[in-house]
Order: structure tokens, then sequence, then C-alpha cells
């Protein structure tokens, strides 16, 4: 899971990392040398094995049932992290430490992130939700519900998701669906999907929408998407930005409290 990777280093056991999978790129001068062991979905289950690691952080959603059961089976220690919502992702980060001998460095580097989220959520706490469109995929087109970390964090920037009471975590959509919803902006992140100018005509059914009309289109960063550790307070207050300039709803002290996280 390339956001625990990242979160490993940032607590200091950098040197204790024997493998990561091929997806994992940050910090990158150091992950370069550490050996992969494949996918999240398709992980060597034998190469993890010859490391001997003396622990295997995994996740929920990333990584596979049958591969934890196997891990296990062979006598691995496995951490299992499944962090749905900012508070999830940050106390991650304390739990994180503690099982790798850093529990100060992580309860530290935790209370950092909280601080942070706690001011975007006083610079937020007063405004209208801004709805908002959020593809993580097309062809087909898919975006993601309420039960996501994803929603969370654009929930904490002042973001109402157009999509947020689908069944489905991750529901397949037309953007005729989407339009009736009306949203105020559309982000379009550069992952897991990687959005870019050549996709803007696809966009032509959302063209009544409110977001087209004001011109609210935006690129954004995938990993403050996605990615928790250390990048939740920059991310929330980056999202918080773009809502607040789309619509400040008439509390001036958003934007003002925004920037700070410029």
């Amino acid at each position: 899971m390339p956001s625990l990777t990242e979160l490993l280093f940032a607590l200091g056991v950098g040197d204790a990392v024997v493998g990561v999978t091929r997806y994992c790129t940050d910090p990158p001068a150091r992950v370069a040398t550490v050996a992969k062991v494949g996918g999240t979905k398709n992980p060597d289950l034998d190469a993890i094995a010859a490391l001997r690691p003396d622990l295997v952080v995994m996740n929920a959603e990333e990584n596979r049932r049958e591969d934890f059961a196997a891990l296990s089976a062979s006598g691995f220690a496995v951490l299992v992290t499944e962090p749905k919502t900012v508070d999830d992702g940050i106390r991650l980060i304390a739990s994180l430490g503690a099982a790798v001998g850093r529990g100060e460095l992580g309860a530290y580097l935790a209370a950092a992130q909280q601080a942070g989220v706690a001011a975007v959520r006083a610079a937020t706490y007063r405004r209208c939700g801004v709805s908002y469109f959020c593809p993580i995929w097309r062809k087909p087109w898919m975006a993601f519900n309420a039960d996501t970390y994803a929603h969370d964090v654009l929930r904490v920037a002042g973001g109402r998701n157009a999509l947020a009471d689908r069944r489905e975590r991750y529901p397949v959509v037309t953007l005729e669906e989407v339009a009736a919803t009306a949203p105020e902006v559309v982000l379009l992140p550069d992952e897991p999907y990687h959005f870019a100018d050549r996709d803007l005509p696809a966009l032509a059914p959302l063209a009544t929408t409110p977001a087209l009309r004001h011109g609210a289109v935006r690129f954004v960063d995938g990993k403050a998407l996605s990615w928790y550790g250390l990048r939740i307070a920059d991310a929330v207050g980056t999202f918080a930005r773009i809502f607040a300039a789309r619509r400040p709803c008439g509390d001036r002290t958003v934007t003002r409290a925004a920037d700070r996280f410029a």
C-alpha cells in the first residue's frame, strides 16, 4: 500500500522496510532500492516469505483476504489497516508508529495532522456544503459513495458528495445521472485514472450543470484523495480552498482560514 510505505519511512523505520509493492513510489530515492513483491492485488507471496519480515502491513480494501490468510497461516505477523475517515487516517499514524516501535513519534505526527485538520474544520463549519462530482475512473465512469476515505476528506473540506447515497462504495455512473444532481464543482484526479485535458470533451453531458457553466472543473492530486498519513492536513486544506473559491456562502472567514494552507 503506497501511503503505508510512505508513512513507515516518515516514522523513521525505512531501513527496516524489506519489501514494497510496485505501486509504492514515495519517498522515491529510498523506495527505489527496496525489493518489489508484486502488486496490491497480486503479491508474490513466495518473495514476501523469502524476505522473512517481522511484520506485514496490509490494507483491507487494497489487499485480498486470501493473501492475508496465506501470510497469517505461514506464521507472519500481519497488521491490517482500514481507514475510512480522516480521523481513522490520523489514528493510523499513531497506531502504526506504536506497532513499529515509534510510538512517541507516531503520536507526535498524528497530533500535528489533527491540529491541521482542526484548523480546516474551524474554517468550514459554517459553510454550506458545495456539491461536487469526483470521478475516479472513465470507461466506465466511476465515483465513490459516503463509505469511503475520499468522501470524508472532501466532507471535512466542505464538500457535499453528489453520489454519497449510492449503495456501492465505488458506483458505476452515467454522466446523465450526474447531471441530474447539478454538481457545483467537478474534481478530476490524476489517479487511479489520470484525468487530463484530453478528457474534458467527454464532460459534455454536464454542460448545463453549475460546475461547467461557471468553469468550476479542477484537476487535482489523486494522492490527496486516497493517501492518508502525513498528507491528510494538506489534502483537506487544498480542497477547502477549492470549495471556498466556488461558494463561500457568505462566510468570508472560510477563504481567509483556508489560505493558511496555501
